[in-house]
């Protein structure tokens, strides 16, 4: 508690001895800082702690809840187990995908070797024997006593040599283990560990692993770390991932059974096509209505002008490019040269009417419209700046889109009027009315009709101004009747190209009676979505909402969008849902990832039930099945 900016706190544990304490804070919260205030908090309570704790190790990671993508180690010949691909991703991967810039975590869903001791109870009783006595031995024995070194100063003159001695190292094999003296007796005789326990290396945990379509696996799942570039950060994990290969023995490959980086990287790409489309488009409309090559190239340099100094204003406030920020500027390419447009035009109507030089129109032009321009750049800014002081997540996503648009605006007004007057008065050149070919001449005769037409239009509408405004409060009225109406969702649902599947079967269910629930989810998929289905990695022990034997998840690897079409995440996610709904076993949820990364673990809506009143955990169980005090 009192930590500035800290909004809510949840904590998570598992009955494999892990507990995970998640610190939210608000978006205006620094993230260095909020680390380095949890840390000083920390070690205000550490030495409160169980010594098991301390000596395990208690980690401060900046990051959040939504992972970034999930990498595994796979046998594709089975010739290594999982627990061998696991001491290879902790040799190997762990450290060094968690030192990569960008990365905020990474969770393993697998372990290693460790050297297993299982104790025989009714040998233990027989030499009066504890397991305390047996933890104390191990730790004492099992450690590296130095005792100096041989030739070290002061030294006899000629010494030639200088050795460090150790009495003791720490113990690697099961016969050493085996030697550990538990008890000594008054008879000299002596009490090992090999007389009461069995002694085996295996792993270090037996509650988790994990296949790919089958095969053994090791995987690992990468969490971004707070304010970080998503897909900077996966190309870095991958490059590090890449420069391990080497390393790697024959037949064990990397794969990337989850990963959302590439839709990131799509929908950028996608941005910038749709932004060269809108140049290309503004540049096509001015040059048909125009109809100069001199007044078209005049609008269409202001667009790489105002770009330009939208990236600086962006880079000054310390947003990045993103989804968001191209969203506006794509948005903002056919408002940014309406000024322009509109400073063009009117020097050319100017020439035409008035019959004078370029230079000459432009000041009369200017003098009639900076005005009008800038009342223009106005009003489109008080529309799109509430945004900027929007508070909670809508702010964080909306705040961009605002700062992004307004810059631009503004920007094109200071084209508008200085770049663009110069411009005119330098290249354009008085023609005579009616001229250009017949294709011209005919599109002038059209649009002067339609100019006329509506002009009558908005004639007749004067004349009429009761009935335009029922016709006014009846639009209104239907949109306000439409906009109650439609559906809305905080940002809107996209095919990411993969999905999560929660497996949490009933409270006592043990590992075996879990993999077999997941391999019917995966033989599911693998079997009858062939169609949009590209791989399936699963992993036991596993969980957003904490580990065990009753958890897993199954991470599902989309076939690219051109190799389904119409065969969306979204409809899978429901044929999904509706197949396992109500299994005997527990609850088997399809889950899309969040649209953006660090809203959340899943896309949707997370809630928490809060048992206030002390109920108990029977309570709140029932309470959280009892579906009569939700809308669902």
């Amino acid at each position: 508690t009192g930590l500035d900016g800290l909004l809510f706190m949840t904590a998570t544990s598992s009955a494999t001895g892990r507990s995970q304490v998640a610190m939210t804070f608000s978006d205006t919260t620094d993230p260095d800082t909020a680390q380095m205030l949890v840390q000083n908090k920390l070690q205000r309570v550490q030495n409160q702690l169980p010594d098991t704790v301390v000596q395990r190790g208690i980690s401060v990671a900046r990051s959040g809840e939504s992972s970034l993508m999930v990498g595994a180690l796979v046998s594709k010949d089975g010739r290594y187990s999982t627990v061998e691909l696991g001491d290879l991703t902790g040799q190997l991967i762990e450290d060094a995908v968690l030192r990569t810039d960008g990365v905020g975590s990474i969770d393993s869903f697998s372990s290693g070797y460790a050297m297993r001791v299982w104790l025989d109870p009714i040998k233990m009783a027989e030499y009066q024997i504890t397991t305390a006595d047996v933890s104390s031995a191990i730790a004492d024995q099992n450690s590296t006593v130095s005792v100096g070194s041989l030739g070290a100063q002061p030294v006899v003159p000629g010494q030639q040599l200088t050795v460090a001695l150790s009495a003791q190292t720490q113990l690697s094999t099961v016969d050493q283990f085996a030697r550990i003296q538990l008890k000594a007796e008054e008879d000299g005789s002596r009490v090992l560990l090999g007389d009461v326990a069995r002694i085996e290396i295996g792993t270090e945990s037996y509650g988790s692993s994990a296949l790919l379509n089958g095969a053994n696996a090791a995987g690992f799942s990468v969490t971004l770390a707070s304010g970080a570039n998503a897909v900077e950060t996966a190309n870095r994990v991958r490059a590090v991932l890449d420069s391990i290969k080497p390393a790697l023995p024959e037949g064990v490959d990397i794969a990337y059974p989850y990963d959302t980086s590439p839709f990131i990287e799509q929908s950028i790409e996608k941005v910038y096509h749709t932004l060269f489309e809108a140049v290309g488009l503004v540049f096509l409309v001015i040059l048909v209505f125009l109809q100069s090559w001199r007044a078209t190239i005049i609008p269409t340099i202001a667009v790489p002008v105002v770009l330009l100094g939208t990236f600086g204003v962006l880079a000054l406030v310390g947003f990045s490019i993103n989804t968001l920020t191209m969203f506006a500027l794509v948005l903002a390419i056919g408002l940014l040269v309406d000024d322009a447009i509109v400073v063009v035009e009117n020097v050319e109507r100017v020439m035409e009417e008035d019959h004078l030089d370029p230079l000459e129109a432009t000041r009369r032009s200017m003098r009639q419209i900076t005005s009008a321009l800038v009342g223009i750049v106005l009003v489109l800014s008080a529309v799109f700046l509430p945004m900027a002081f929007m508070s909670g997540s809508t702010g964080g996503i909306y705040r961009q889109f605002s700062v992004t648009i307004i810059s631009a605006m503004i920007l094109s007004l200071a084209v508008a009027l200085i770049l663009t007057p110069a411009m005119c008065a330098a290249l354009l050149k008085r023609r005579a009315h009616g001229g250009g070919n017949a294709l011209a001449r005919g599109f002038n005769r059209g649009l002067d009709a339609t100019t006329r037409g509506y002009g009558g239009m908005a004639w007749a509408a004067m004349k009429t101004p009761l009935l335009m405004l029922v016709l006014l409060l009846g639009i209104g009225g239907g949109a306000a009747w439409l906009f109650q109406r439609l559906p809305s969702s905080f940002v809107p649902q996209e095919d990411q190209g993969v999905l999560m599947v929660m497996l949490r079967l009933a409270e006592g269910s043990t590992t075996a009676q879990t993999a077999a629930v997941a391999q019917e989810v995966q033989d599911w998929l693998l079997t009858e979505q062939t169609a949009s289905v590209d791989s399936v990695m699963t992993a036991l022990g596993f969980s957003f909402g904490g580990g065990g034997q009753n958890t897993a998840m199954v991470f599902v690897k989309l076939k690219a969008f051109t190799d389904r079409p119409g065969q969306t995440a979204a409809m899978l996610q429901q044929a999904g849902t509706q197949k396992f709904r109500g299994h005997r076993a527990g609850n088997i949820t399809f889950m899309q990832p969040p649209q953006i990364q660090g809203l959340g673990q899943n896309a949707g809506i997370s809630f928490y039930l809060i048992d206030q009143a002390g109920s108990g955990q029977a309570a709140l169980e029932d309470a959280a099945q009892d579906r009569n005090h939700f809308f669902v």
